[in-house]
């Protein structure tokens, strides 16, 4: 299928590695200064009901577009979720997405997923002299691959394993006004849990033990304040994608956490907190594979 990219398990051993970046043991800030922007996405597949995806990690562009992006590299840095296929990266089942989400949207529906509009892109103009109807035609097209490859990759766990549970993960600014000014941390939680299009009843057994795991874990001694529905409400295209495809079988999490991980205005990581942030991310894995193993 037009795209589909397994990574070999090797790659994912101790952490995710992309060419123009490092997230091993040296963590780097992501570049997309790459001479391979042929690559769209990522795939490792294992025997767990559990996936994980990245799809705003990506920081390349189609040559043919970087002319005609009005914005430079940091500026699109800032809205990009940069270190969360790190994140993931030690969970079973993953997809990555190596493009920005300013060639593609994956997270917005299909006539939302190219940014034409100030408004569609946080007031930012993406392009300088708009964009040319071929151009436009063929990031749908990694769009529609994009989801094509989705549902039949979620089709076979499905199909070994009955129930899924996806965690859709992101990452968000809370320094919006400037660098030294935060958001109210009562409407900034650390994880922010999204379950907007899921049937919350029929979930629970999920999204409830999976918060309270978060909650269990510790940056610099606090807590992590895990809310639901605050920041967020997990209205992105791909949870409500799975939650119509696989109505009884599939559990969509968004996760969104805060950029407690980096600095969002310079783009560089704090590597501590990046790590104990992937190893909460890992270690619900186990939990996750009990409570659907449970059901079956």
């Amino acid at each position: 299928m037009s795209g589909w990219r397994k990574s070999s398990p090797d790659s994912f051993g101790q952490g995710l590695v992309q060419k123009g970046r490092s997230l091993t043991n040296q963590i780097e800030v992501p570049k997309s200064a790459c001479p391979d922007t042929g690559s769209l996405w990522s795939v490792r597949r294992s025997q767990s009901p559990v996936i994980a995806t990245a799809i705003h990690d990506g920081r390349l562009m189609r040559h043919d577009l970087l002319p005609l992006c009005a914005l430079s590299e940091s500026e699109r840095l800032r809205e990009e979720d940069p270190f969360t296929a790190f994140l993931i990266s030690g969970v079973p089942n993953q997809v990555v997405f190596h493009r920005s989400r300013f060639e593609i949207d994956l997270n917005r529906s299909r006539e939302q997923a190219v940014y034409f509009r100030p408004e569609q892109a946080w007031g930012l103009t993406v392009w300088k002299n708009g964009l040319p109807a071929s151009k436009h035609l063929a990031s749908l097209t990694v769009y529609d691959d994009y989801y094509e490859m989705l549902g039949s990759f979620l089709k076979s766990i499905e199909r070994n394993h009955g129930e899924f549970v996806l965690l859709d993960v992101h990452s968000y600014n809370h320094r919006r006004a400037g660098p030294d000014i935060q958001t109210d941390p009562e409407q900034a939680p650390d994880i922010n849990i999204g379950t907007f299009s899921m049937d919350r009843d029929r979930w629970a057994h999920v999204v409830d033990p999976l918060m309270d795991h978060f909650r269990a874990f510790k940056i610099r001694g606090k807590r992590l304040a895990v809310s639901e529905n605050i920041a967020f409400q997990g209205k992105g295209e791909q949870t409500r994608f799975i939650h119509e495809q696989f109505p009884k079988t599939g559990c969509a999490v968004a996760i969104e956490f805060k950029k407690i991980f980096m600095d969002e205005w310079t783009g560089q990581p704090d590597k501590a907190v990046l790590g104990k942030l992937c190893d909460a991310v890992t270690a619900a894995v186990p939990l996750l594979e009990r409570i659907v193993g449970q059901l079956r």
